[in-house]
């Protein structure tokens, strides 16, 4: 059977697809055993035999009724089914029906989010071309992309889609997008020189990699790799072969459900030995004193809050502009501790602008960032009038008239159709005064010579108002440089000085800027039209402008906050390592570090790459293994790693970290269906705020544990203590069944609304070995439960010896229990602080809302007549209700006391190292 796709056609099996992009365009051709005239019929039939056809082979996919049963897999779903069995032994049917409704819920939204790997590589499968020009039998065809075999020639035209990899015979002015591999944030212009064999895919000039964009120029190339031997075919495979981690909460709640259900199941157990054997009870009777302690402990509304809770995260990240794709996602978030960031568009603006212009002897400093021309000219920190200075004023205009962007503001946004290192230049026009097409008036455009990557440069020839000819130049700075005669300084020409301009262009590029220079010659073309011979020699030396991508403010201060939360933030770009640095040094990332390049990780072993990982924080130069590696490297250090990317390049190590995000206006789809979060603004703001969000996700779902476990174990512990001291049981299996439904369907769903407390990104992140169950946790949960148990059962003892008949004592310890739980509701909406401290009456209407929503249920549970015969229960008088909300207050008094003892105590631990 033929394989996906292929290198090359191998002289043996086991033989190795050689380096094509450090190959000639000759050597290529033979080791393809190809002709520049391309193959015959023959030969293609044959090729695509043996190598397959040009597309990336379907991912294995599980069928849906397996992906929909796996989903029942889950220690929680097992609870809730478990407690579905019992309330159908009582014969109620009603809560059955709602119990195993939420088991399916909770199955069909897992079926729902399952299937990212094949996600994302069905998006990446789709950035195939489906057509492709070829050379076959010596005639110019157009074939199906498929059909393509190494060897075969193939022509590339502006807006063709690279159908195959391809080794480069010939490029005219040919400009490829290849971010979506290389992360690069302008387009790479190819020639057909060899590159080095350790060359980075970014440097690969001759080379034209499948899925990538031509935006300029025409070429022609040969087929080196078709289907899954393509760059893209590679990280379909590493997609392919990543495993998705579960979040840390799902970790924890899947530990802490088998410790709950163990837990319950010993404890069942063991009061039915201990009532039948030990105590003589009928075993009859002791199955319904088992069913209630189960249904009292079993937390059937556990699965259903942490739903609602992420739920309300995701609309509330939804409306900071962080779109959850995966619902886990929105707590995993909350526990990272590293954030591996792309550098373009996230913490950049990806708005090329010209930061410095040297010229005239003088280095000219541009204020303002992005397309906004916004911002003056200053040298020393004084104003520079570009009018008054003829040198400064001639290579701004260079910069405006040997250009072919355009520049334009709709809506209070400006925008550059074009080139943006172009779109930079007209920018820095119109800041100096030359504003737009008046900056060109009188200056026509008589012909021009487009940038080609062989001369590194564009000229256009101009007529000025004066009616006198220009040839202006723009281009790479040692091209530009060698044409010049003069440099136009301001008291008039002189010799040009190329090694200061030399050693000027080295220190603009050493900050991190992209150079260009600007030359003109007051001459006209030797011939009608502008050539090559025109653009040799004798040129004066304007300037060279540094362009750079700025840092966004507002990512600054993000990662200020990230730093202040305990959160590492580490750059890793395909950008070039010297402008990597400089945006990191802007941002406050590896001040004092170098930037460590993905060479040099290829270099590195799994050990000393986890202590580069966590010591260094900008890489450059990184392709789509070196972020894969460094993730699972971070992963291996115990950190909860989130990765930001948007192309095709990022999607094996967002599907491997455990929090991806994906950037919504530039990302690929294939980096979007590999992420858990797409960000709508491509903001790495954003995704600070998301992480709050996160935290306060996690906050509210301990809150709630918190405040379940005691309750339910309060109800257990009076029930395990009636059947102990052979008491009348203070509550049946249906009043159990009626206190949790009551509670989990109002009470405990109030604190999925709680807002994010003050403080909550001072923290330290949380160790993902972090158990929710704590030492602390383990205290307060038993402490509750026997201020619950004491509470209830001393007052259904009290109303016993007080002559009260069974019913109405039951009633008493039903309603008990209700308060004692409506009223530390109040003390769980915080962990440790006051429950009537400043503000807590606020922000969260839900608390009240559900707490009158559970005094109209009691009411009717003991006044509605047909509620008394479901569940025996009796009309109590004012006295009564006296004594069940003091019970209510003695438990809620208490929880606060024990919440100022452990602040206190925690204060004077703080205190006693600044005393010593």
């Amino acid at each position: 059977m033929a394989t996906a796709g292929c290198a090359v056609d191998p002289p043996d099996a086991g033989a190795a697809a050689p380096a094509w992009h450090s190959l000639g365009a000759d050597q290529a051709l033979q080791a393809l055993a190809a002709g520049a005239h391309g193959l015959d019929s023959r030969q293609a039939r044959e090729r695509l035999a043996r190598h397959g056809p040009n597309r990336l082979a379907p991912a294995r996919r599980r069928g849906p009724v397996l992906r929909l049963l796996r989903q029942f897999h889950n220690i929680l779903l097992y609870i809730m089914v478990a407690a579905a069995a019992i309330t159908a032994v009582l014969g109620h049917g009603v809560d059955t029906a709602v119990l195993l409704g939420a088991v399916v819920v909770n199955a069909l939204i897992g079926f729902v989010q399952e299937g990212k790997a094949e996600s994302a590589m069905d998006a990446i499968r789709s950035l195939l071309a489906p057509r492709a020009v070829v050379r076959r039998d010596g005639q110019r065809r157009e074939i199906e992309a498929a059909q393509l075999v190494p060897g075969d020639i193939v022509f590339l035209a502006s807006g063709d889609r690279v159908p195959a990899d391809l080794r480069l015979l010939e490029a005219r002015e040919l400009r490829v997008d290849e971010s979506a591999l290389t992360g690069e944030s302008v387009p790479a212009e190819k020639d057909t020189a060899a590159a080095a064999p350790d060359a980075p895919l970014a440097e690969r000039f001759g080379m034209a990699y499948s899925g990538t964009l031509v935006v300029s120029g025409t070429a022609r190339g040969v087929v080196v790799a078709t289907g899954a031997a393509t760059e893209l075919g590679h990280i379909n495979r590493m997609v392919g072969a990543v495993a998705s981690l579960a979040t840390p909460l799902m970790r924890q709640m899947a530990r802490f459900g088998q410790l709950l259900a163990g837990a319950i199941l010993l404890l069942a157990a063991g009061t039915w030995l201990l009532g039948t054997a030990a105590l003589g009870h009928p075993p009859a009777e002791m199955f319904m004193m088992v069913v209630a302690l189960a249904a009292s402990a079993i937390p059937e509304g556990l699965p259903a809050v942490m739903t609602i809770t992420l739920a309300l995260g995701v609309q509330r990240m939804a409306r900071r502009k962080a779109i959850v794709r995966r619902l886990p996602a929105v707590e995993a978030l909350g526990s990272v501790s590293v954030i591996c960031t792309d550098k373009t568009g996230t913490l950049t603006r990806n708005e090329m602008t010209v930061q410095r212009l040297v010229c005239g002897g003088h280095v000219v400093d541009v204020g303002g960032i992005g397309y906004a021309p916004v911002g003056n000219l200053s040298r020393d920190g004084r104003h520079v009038d570009a009018s008054a200075n003829p040198a400064l004023a001639m290579a701004v205009r260079t910069g405006l008239l040997c250009n072919d962007a355009t520049l334009h503001e709709a809506e209070g946004i400006w925008r550059v159709d074009g080139d943006p290192t172009e779109g930079a230049l007209l920018v820095l026009a119109r800041k100096a005064g030359l504003a737009g097409e008046s900056g060109a008036a009188g200056w026509p455009r008589l012909d021009a010579i487009p940038f080609e990557s062989e001369h590194r440069l564009m000229a256009t020839w101009h007529r000025d108002p004066a009616g006198a000819p220009w040839i202006l130049v723009k281009g790479a700075p040692e091209r530009v440089i060698d044409l010049c005669a003069t440099e136009w300084r301001a008291h008039g020409e002189l010799p040009v000085d190329v090694d200061w301009w030399r050693r000027m262009a080295t220190d603009t590029a050493a900050q991190g800027l992209r150079v260009l220079a600007l030359a003109c010659k007051p001459a006209a073309p030797a011939g009608a039209r502008l050539g090559w011979d025109d653009v040799r020699s004798g040129y004066v030396m304007l300037g060279l402008v540094g362009i750079i991508d700025p840092p966004r403010e507002e990512a600054a201060q993000a990662v200020r906050e990230c730093h202040r939360a305990g959160i590492r933030v580490k750059m890793i770009t395909g950008d070039h390592a010297e402008t990597a640095k400089a945006i990191g040094a802007q941002l406050g990332l590896g001040l004092g570090k170098p930037a460590v390049t993905g060479s040099e990780i290829a270099l590195m072993d799994d050990a000393a790459l986890r202590r580069i990982a966590w010591d260094i924080d900008v890489f450059a130069r990184a392709s789509p293994e070196h972020k894969l590696r460094l993730v699972q490297a971070l992963q291996a250090r115990g950190a909860v790693v989130a990765m930001t990317g948007d192309g095709v390049n990022d999607a094996p190590a967002l599907k491997r970290a455990d929090v991806g995000v994906a950037m919504g206006l530039k990302g690929t789809e294939a980096a979007k269906e590999a992420a858990d979060i797409v960000l709508a603004d491509d903001n790495f703001a954003t995704l600070a705020t998301a992480v709050r969000e996160g935290r306060g996700v996690y906050d509210n779902i301990r809150k709630f544990i918190l405040f379940m476990l005691p309750t339910n174990g309060g109800e257990a512990l009076v029930v395990v203590s009636a059947i102990l001291f052979g008491l009348t049981l203070p509550l049946t299996p249906a009043q159990v069944l009626w206190i949790n439904m009551v509670t989990s369907s109002t009470l405990g769903l109030a604190l999925a609304f709680e807002p994010a407390e003050p403080g909550l990104m001072a923290r330290p992140p949380r160790p993902p070995s972090e158990r929710l169950l704590s030492g602390f946790f383990v205290w307060r949960v038993l402490f509750v439960s026997v201020l619950m148990m004491a509470a209830t059962l001393g007052l259904f003892l009290l109303e016993l010896h007080r002559g009260t008949p069974l019913d109405t004592a039951r009633t008493i310890a039903v309603n008990a229990v209700v308060a004692a739980e409506m009223l530390y509701l109040l003390n769980s909406r915080s962990i440790l602080a006051p429950a009537f401290s400043p503000g807590a009456g606020r922000g969260n209407p839900m608390v009240w809302l559900t707490i009158a929503a559970c005094v109209a249920l009691q009411l009717a549970f003991t006044y509605l007549p047909l509620l008394q015969r479901v569940f025996a229960s009796t009309a109590l008088d004012l006295q009564q209700w006296a004594r069940v909300l003091a019970a209510g207050l003695l438990v809620f008094a208490l929880a606060e006391l024990e919440k100022w003892a452990i602040r206190a105590r925690r204060s004077r631990a703080a205190m006693a190292p600044a005393q010593g």
